[in-house]
């Protein structure tokens, strides 16, 4: 390879710019970037470029890779700006966050800390996850990424060079392609894996990799200006209309990462392009890229947090101009000191392994002190207690491998036994499931609980959601027709169903989440008459909960945070006009009050404890009893499983 392949390039820094600020732009929400996001994906390229490129030559020149050497200039580069990182954003978040989000952010710094956020944040994603503007260590996932790819890499090459030698290149083209084909075909079914896993993501890094080993076999662009055109379109193609959901990484990721390549390729050439990328300004975004990845996001979200709703696109521009500002500090007394051979190898393992046991044992106790709830005042409390106040305990939860309910999730409630008592239901049902399930032990009543968020405990319904992937509405079809059979096979002597029964009815949310929609065909109304038909088949009683009445612009966590930063326009949030709550669930009780009436069902109505006076409160008495606008806590749940006694007599 040409020496001035080897040679520092400046339009690789000035690539890494555009990933950085594209990633930057698009967080702070400024417009006209719908997939800045993909800026992570042209850093993946860029790295396994880099890295890999490095990591062969060394093997093609010496017949090995220094493993201790690559590790501990891995660790010089990466280890400084992100222990300066964590540290300051543990502080930040000790006087801002609530303590079940500082309690989370403990949990984050471990992940983070050992590269294991990606695995973290995949465990932690799913219906009643919090907000992405929520965690501010979230964007180490990409990062944890990286770690296992370098990790991988070099024993792999090492493997393959005592075992395989003739066909190391041809296995790092098998890895290429059987990661991004598993990326492609599980991403409709499973985006959130594959957006967070090495394995899915491999491909990306492994593109970057090929080219590299390609380029020091000898390759060499016959139209370097066409290549890096083609990639530069590509590139901007993806970050404008690349668009974040279900259906990313998939093949979405391919405009991005397929452009960063040619970019790669086209910069061996001095054209119009790379002159641009190797201007004075983009290098200097690259150089402090990483320092700039690394501190936007906790500025972004811990000031989202703190302002709210006030945010103004002024507090916009001036996140961005100090998460720049940050990020250049960080490159020049915090990454400079430490690339330049400041401490030795053995003390820069030293040290960061000192800091790692500071931060280990500073998210252990964050941990453990359940995020310290005394931070705030009484009046924040009630709010704090319901933003932690939801998360039940499924431990006695299985997925049958066969018989009636295999493949779906049952949860046994009340004493062991054949159960007598099935519920049905949503994510209300989630909700309500240590009311229920304490009401169970009480009647000393062995029943079953089957719950799907977002899905209507209704048969031969199909759904569209826009909180849901395709899969995920397939899902919500099959498991409830799988479950006609089932509840007919096991036979129960009572089956209460709960849902959110105004959102399947007006097809969309309220308030806070009203611009989640669903689409039920047929429609709610049509589809309960043959629900009950069949459920009433089975000889069973049946029962249904009236839903609670929606408060539309509560949420405990952000009434929390507001009141805990001084702020106090959000008090007209915590109660709705009575009248306004009926008006929402006109449409979703109308199907049910006609069954009641006829007397081919108990209609359970909780809304006498939480409506006074002509207004339904999140906190009635002061009792935290919503988690946001239409889910109530486990408090409420257990002070309201009495109106579960009618459905658990055993008579």
């Amino acid at each position: 390879m040409s020496q001035h392949a080897l040679s520092y390039r400046h339009d690789i820094d000035g690539l890494r710019a555009i990933a950085v600020l594209a990633v930057v732009l698009y967080h702070f929400g400024v417009p006209g970037i719908t997939g800045g996001f993909v800026g992570v994906d042209i850093f993946f390229v860029i790295s396994g470029f880099l890295i890999g490129g490095l990591l062969w030559r060394e093997q093609e020149a010496t017949g090995h890779i220094a493993l201790g050497v690559f590790y501990t200039r891995r660790i010089r580069r990466l280890a400084p700006a992100y222990v300066a990182m964590a540290l300051a954003t543990a502080v930040v978040s000790w006087f801002v966050l609530l303590p079940f989000e500082f309690r989370e952010f403990g949990k984050q710094l471990i992940a983070a800390t050992v590269y294991l956020s990606n695995v973290f944040f995949w465990r932690e994603a799913g219906y009643f996850d919090g907000s992405s503007e929520e965690k501010p260590l979230l964007h180490t996932w990409s990062l944890s990424v990286e770690e296992q790819f370098y990790i991988v890499l070099p024993l792999l090459l090492i493997v393959l060079i005592r075992v395989l030698p003739r066909e190391r290149l041809s296995v790092l083209w098998l890895a290429y392609v059987a990661s991004l084909a598993a990326s492609i075909l599980i991403t409709p079914r499973d985006s959130i894996s594959t957006f967070y896993f090495l394995h899915f993501r491999a491909w990306e890094l492994l593109a970057g990799v090929l080219l590299a080993i390609h380029l020091t076999k000898g390759f060499r662009p016959r139209s370097p200006l066409a290549l890096s055109g083609g990639g530069l379109a590509l590139v901007v193609y993806g970050l404008v209309y690349t668009e974040p959901g279900p259906s990313f990484p998939g093949t979405q990721a391919l405009a991005p990462v397929i452009g960063t390549v040619l970019l790669l390729a086209g910069g061996m050439g001095n054209h119009i392009i790379t002159r641009v990328l190797s201007h004075a300004i983009p290098v200097a975004f690259g150089l402090i890229s990483y320092s700039l990845y690394l501190w936007h996001w906790p500025v972004f979200v811990l000031g989202l947090y703190v302002l709210g709703d006030t945010a103004t696109w002024v507090h916009q521009g001036i996140g961005i101009a100090l998460s720049i500002m940050l990020a250049w500090g960080s490159w020049r007394f915090i990454e400079q000191p430490f690339r330049r051979g400041w401490p030795s190898p053995g003390g820069m393992v030293g040290l960061t392994a000192l800091a790692s046991i500071v931060i280990l044992g500073l998210g252990g106790w964050i941990f453990r002190a359940d995020g310290l709830p005394n931070r705030f005042g009484p009046r924040v409390q009630p709010h704090i207690a319901a933003s932690a106040d939801f998360l039940q305990d499924f431990s006695r939860c299985e997925v049958p491998a066969d018989g009636p309910f295999a493949g779906i999730e049952i949860c046994p409630i009340g004493p062991e036994g054949a159960p007598k008592v099935l519920i049905w239901g949503d994510s209300h049902l989630r909700a309500f499931k240590e009311g229920i399930d304490t009401a169970a032990w009480e009647a000393e009543r062995p029943g079953l609980l089957i719950w799907r968020a977002g899905c209507p405990p209704l048969f031969g319904i199909e759904k569209r959601e826009s909180y849901a992937t395709p899969a995920q509405d397939a899902e919500c079809t099959a498991a409830n027709a799988q479950l006609a059979q089932a509840i007919e096979a096991v036979g129960f002597d009572d089956i209460l169903l709960i849902g959110r029964w105004s959102y399947y009815a007006d097809g969309r949310g309220v308030g806070r989440d009203e611009e989640n929609t669903i689409t039920v065909t047929p429609t709610f109304a049509d589809a309960v008459p043959p629900t009950l038909d069949a459920l009433a088949a089975t000889g069973a009683d049946l029962h249904v909960l009236r839903q609670v009445p929606e408060v539309p612009f509560y949420d405990s966590r952000s009434a929390a945070r507001a009141l805990a930063h001084g702020r106090t326009d959000v008090d007209r949030t915590f109660a709705v006009p009575q009248v306004e709550a009926l008006a929402r669930s006109k449409g979703g009780e109308a199907p049910w009050r006609v069954a009641a009436e006829a007397g081919r069902l108990s209609f359970i109505d909780p809304w006498p404890a939480l409506c006074v006076d002509g207004t339904c409160a999140a906190l009635p008495d002061g009792q935290p009893y919503y988690f946001d606008n239409n889910h109530v806590t486990n408090a409420a749940a257990l002070a309201l499983r009495g109106l579960f006694a009618p459905v658990m007599a055993n008579e």
